[in-house]
């Protein structure tokens, strides 16, 4: 069974707010048996826009990705992300 990502690509304009969407969704991460690849770190941009902070959530499957991300604890721990910066979340099937 191919495994599914989650690829998160954010500048944070609220490191407050920020703080409590990662604690929550580090529980959420935990329930849904998340690994973490990447989180922060030193990046840089070989092509396109890069943003500072960039996560990379490994899962079992494409549907234990989407579960976490559509979780009761993972959309909690979203509403303190919402409007406090901006970016992209990817779903994605690996091979």
């Amino acid at each position: 069974m191919a495994k599914g990502y989650i690829i998160a690509r954010v500048t944070v304009h609220d490191q407050e707010a920020y703080a409590l969407y990662a604690r929550g969704a580090a529980v959420a991460q935990a329930k849904h048996g998340a690994r973490v690849l990447a989180r922060g770190g030193r990046c840089e941009p070989l092509e396109g826009e890069a943003r500072p902070r960039n996560v990379i959530l490994e899962f079992d499957s494409y549907e234990q990705a989407r579960a976490y991300y559509n979780s009761p604890e993972y959309q909690a721990a979203r509403e303190h992300r919402l409007g406090k910066g901006e970016g992209e979340l990817l779903l994605l099937e690996g091979v």
